[in-house]
This record gives structure tokens, C-alpha cells and sequence, in this order.
């Protein structure tokens, strides 16, 4: 593997004899350039990395990749120095890879679709979806590409800081936004895990006890310390996943009525203010649907595809990150096989008035209802603990960076490990008292994070390495392509902002009308969740 002194650049080719005998620096040869941009921009695996937007942080240089970073080959320095360790990150391969982005995407968010597609309406729901993957797809390749570039890079954090030029604060504000994300999806899996203990019990005990079971069952699974361990545990979540969404809409066909039916279309429902008749499924919004309940409605469809917070930690620990493309390739086509799917068949037979968030809820049959959401118990606890190990591993990396309590089997290592991991789970448990609320806390953790994880940071990792690549008369020298793109990568940094004011504003909005409305519980309360 050659680098390229002059631009500081990496040069990851496979076998091929033009990347074999060139440098990896792009903007040196425009015809070269435009070949390695053609090979690689459907994120084909064999794409050379580009030249680096900045030098190795210095808080990364623990590594001892040498004096000079642009002397040494990054990836295989870090491959050879954990050889003798007992412990080794840069272990997953592509499958590995790939189930744990299944155990991350086919999730318990699925069953929020019909609910999105109720207020959406059925065209504009399923366009939605099929939109955002996109764009989730492409983003999901700028930042692969901006991995290959820097491998040394460990989590999104390290990539905030290097796209703002360095700054600390950047580095800062990036991993405050990073532990709260993952913890807040922690205590989404606290409050559904709750919730179904009290479905399956008939709320044999008080929630609050049902929420610390969740947590300390979900700290436990945390504990392996790498993500090749964790892969095999993603693949069963996956499968569950996906038997426990069939079922729920194969129910949902074949029993009479949904949850809450009655057959007079005047009859409205004194508590839930529903009315009754038959299901009504809409190909569009219904007249005097609020701008927030669309907007929440939009946000859920949104949560459940962006996950490009968690995509540099897998990266960091791939053998090969050029393969990383074909995990995502496979997981964005069955995500939008399987949620517009399952989406539209429940939306279809619960219509506007039944459907619930999530979306097992809508099922009249109790047995139904319990059968199709106990194969979720998978996810429940996996999709938790996969966030609590990136948040740790976050936390355990900056504190033990450097010392053999990282690589090698100790008390201290061990017991580090266990607390931070129960630390996130305290955080976890706590959120799912404090916003008891599934719909609604899926529409403020899209607003509040998602505008940066899942849009802004790439436009501009996009514009940065864009920029890199073509040196200072980058603007100049832009093709038609090129200027598409940039246009592209400009409208994502705004769709990001506009997720950031216009979706905060209504998932706060929609919080205060539940709690107006007393369609919500109390916060630390043992009152009944269950569906």
C-alpha cells in the first residue's frame, strides 16, 4: 500500500494494476481522477481512497503510526499492532458487518410505519420512505469514503472534530451529542421493554420495575467488549426482527377487526376519541392534518433509516473497510422491501382510526398481539445494548487509550468496562421514566441528533474532501457532475437544518398537546404501558 507524501494521502487499492502504480492522491491526474471517481461512485469496494483533509489528530497518535503522517500505511499499522493482543478490534468482516447494520435497521421502529403512513397518507408515506433510504445510502457512502481516507478515525466524534478544522470544541459538542442519541435510543428500548413486560404480564407488576428488569438485562448482554462478538448476537436480532413484523402484519389480514373497532361509523370512542366504522385507508393526508402531527409522522419514517451515527465504529473495526459497501448495499434494499411492506399491508387493515405506535397495539386478538410482539424480545434487548457498546467503547477507549487494560484481559479493564456500560443504562432507565412516550420520543431524537448524524456532518464531509481533492481552484474546475453534486450535498446540509428547527419545534409541540390531552402517563409511574 503506497502513500502519497505531497497530498498526505492513503492509498487502499486492491490488486489493480492502475492504483498499483500510481499514487493515491486524487487531483494529480485529472484522467486518473476520473476513473477512480467512476469506479467508486456507487460505492463499488474497490474505490482508492482519496487524499486526507487533515493531518492525524493529535489525540489519535497513540497508535505510533511514526513520526510522519504521511509515512506511514495507517490501516495495516493498526492491523499489526494488535496482533499480539488478546483482545483485537480490527476483526469483522463484511458479514459481520452486515448483521450488525441488519440488527441496527430491521428494528422495532418498523412497526411505527403504519402510523406514519396513516398521517401521511399511503403515497406520500411509501415516496417518503423510499426518498430518505436513498439519501441514507448515499450519505452512508460519503462517509465510508471519508473512512478509507482516515482510518485512524474511531467514532463519529473523532470525524466531527477533523471536519470543523480540528477544533476542540468540535470534538466536544460532537460526543455530548453522541452519548446522548445513543443513551436516548437505550431508553427507547428501556420504555418498550417495559412496555411489553406489562402486555405479556397483564402489568403483573409496577412499570417502574418492569423498566430496571429491561435495564439490567440489557446491561448484561453489553458486555462483550468487541463487534465481532457482538455480530452473531445481531443476526438472531435480525431474523426475530423480521418474524415478529411478518407476523404482526399476517395478523392483522387475518383477524375480523382491529384493536378498538366498532362498526358504527358515528359511534367516537369517549376516551381515545376515535370513530368507529370500518377501517379508512387514505392514498393521501386527510383534510386537517396538522403540520406537526405530519412532521412527527415524517421524523419516524426518518429515525428509523438514519443510523449513520454508529457507521464509523464498524468501519474502525472491519479487517478490510473496502468491503463495507456490500453490508450496505444489502441492508438498504431489504429495509425498504420490508418496511414500505409491513407498513402499508397493517396501515391497510387498521386504516386511520386503529392503528397504534407501535403498531402490535392495533391487533384486537390478545393472542395475536402477544405472539407477534414476544419475537421481538431480540431487538428489544440487541438494539440497546449495540448502542451502549458504542457509547462505551466511546468512553473506554479515551480513558484507557494506550495502556494494556484496553488490549488485554484485566481486572481494572473489566470492571472499567462493566461500570461505564451500567452508567449508560442508569441514563437509559431514566429517559424511559421521564419521556414515557414511544411516537413522540422517536420524532425528538430524529430532530435533535439525526439533523447532524444524519444529514449536515456528510454535506460537509462531501464539500471537505471535494475540496481536497481538487486544490484551491476546485470551484473553477467543476463539471456538470460535479456541480450536481455539490448542489446535492448543499440541499442535505439544509434538509439537516430544517430537521433541526422545524422538527424539534414540532416533537416538543407534540409532547406538550400529549400531555394536554392526558393521552399520556405520568413520568416514574407505576401505571400500566402495556399494549
Amino acid at each position: 500500500m503506497a502513500l502519497e507524501k505531497d497530498h498526505a494521502s492513503l492509498d487502499f487499492a486492491n490488486n489493480n494494476d492502475l492504483d498499483s502504480k500510481e499514487p493515491a492522491g486524487l487531483g494529480s491526474d485529472p484522467n486518473l481522477d476520473t476513473e477512480r471517481a467512476t469506479r467508486g461512485r456507487f460505492g463499488t469496494s474497490n474505490r482508492a481512497a482519496g487524499a486526507r483533509i487533515a493531518p492525524v489528530l493529535p489525540h489519535l497518535r497513540g497508535y505510533d503510526f511514526g513520526s510522519d503522517d504521511s509515512g506511514s500505511d495507517i490501516l495495516g499499522k493498526q492491523i499489526e499492532l494488535e496482533a499480539g493482543n488478546a483482545i483485537q478490534y480490527r476483526t469483522c468482516s463484511w458479514p459481520k458487518t452486515a448483521a450488525l447494520l441488519f440488527s441496527e435497521y430491521i428494528c422495532l421502529a418498523i412497526m411505527s410505519f403504519p402510523y406514519s403512513y396513516s398521517v401521511l397518507g399511503l403515497v406520500p408515506g411509501i415516496i417518503m420512505t423510499v426518498v430518505i433510504a436513498a439519501l441514507v445510502l448515499y450519505t452512508s457512502l460519503v462517509v465510508w469514503e471519508f473512512c478509507l481516507r482516515h482510518p485512524e478515525v474511531r467514532d463519529v466524534c473523532d470525524i466531527g472534530q477533523m471536519l470543523f478544522w480540528g477544533k476542540t470544541w468540535a470534538w466536544y459538542l460532537t460526543a455530548i451529542m453522541f452519548v446522548l442519541n445513543n443513551t436516548f435510543i437505550q431508553g427507547l428500548h428501556v420504555l418498550v421493554s417495559a412496555k411489553y413486560l406489562n402486555t405479556i404480564s397483564n402489568h403483573s407488576q409496577c412499570t417502574i420495575v418492569f423498566a430496571v428488569i429491561a435495564a439490567i438485562i440489557c446491561w448484561v448482554f453489553s458486555l462483550p467488549r468487541t463487534f465481532s462478538a457482538l455480530s452473531k448476537l445481531g443476526t438472531g436480532s435480525a431474523f426475530f426482527t423480521f418474524i415478529s413484523v411478518l407476523l404482526a402484519a399476517i395478523f392483522a389480514g387475518i383477524e375480523a377487526h382491529p384493536a378498538g373497532y366498532n362498526p358504527d361509523p358515528n359511534y367516537v370512542d369517549p376516551v381515545t376519541g376515535i370513530h368507529g366504522g370500518e377501517p379508512i385507508v387514505t392514498a393521501v393526508p386527510v383534510s386537517g392534518t396538522t403540520f406537526v402531527a405530519g412532521m412527527n409522522a415524517f421524523l419516524n419514517i426518518a429515525y428509523t433509516f438514519i443510523g449513520q451515527i454508529t457507521l464509523p465504529s464498524f468501519i474502525a473495526e472491519m479487517k478490510n473497510p473496502h468491503d463495507f459497501p456490500k453490508a450496505l448495499w444489502a441492508v438498504t434494499i431489504c429495509e425498504i422491501i420490508v418496511f414500505s411492506v409491513i407498513g402499508a399491508v397493517v396501515y391497510a387493515y387498521t386504516g386511520n382510526q386503529y392503528n397504534t405506535a407501535p403498531a402490535f397495539g392495533s391487533l384486537g386478538n390478545e393472542v395475536y398481539k402477544k405472539v407477534s410482539f414476544s419475537f421481538m424480545i431480540p431487538t428489544l434487548i440487541f438494539l440497546g445494548v449495540l448502542y451502549a457498546s458504542v457509547s462505551a467503547r466511546f468512553i473506554f477507549f479515551r480513558v484507557f487509550e494506550g495502556t494494556r487494560h484496553k488490549t488485554s484481559h484485566t481486572v481494572v479493564g473489566w470492571s472499567a468496562w462493566a461500570a461505564i456500560l451500567a452508567a449508560t443504562w442508569v441514563g437509559a432507565f431514566i429517559i424511559a421514566e421521564v419521556i414515557p412516550f414511544f411516537s413522540d420520543l422517536l420524532s425528538l431524537m430524529s430532530s435533535l441528533f439525526d439533523s447532524f448524524f444524519g444529514f449536515i456532518f456528510w454535506g460537509v464531509a462531501y464539500i471537505r474532501m471535494r475540496r481536497v481533492d481538487g486544490g484551491v481552484n476546485w470551484l473553477r474546475e467543476q463539471s456538470l457532475y460535479g456541480y450536481s453534486m455539490l448542489a446535492l450535498n448543499i440541499v442535505i446540509i439544509f434538509i439537516g437544518l430544517f430537521f433541526l428547527g422545524a422538527g424539534t419545534y414540532a416533537s416538543v409541540q407534540s409532547i406538550i398537546d400529549s400531555y394536554d390531552a392526558g393521552t399520556v402517563g405520568g413520568v416514574f409511574t407505576c401505571a400500566n404501558n402495556g399494549l
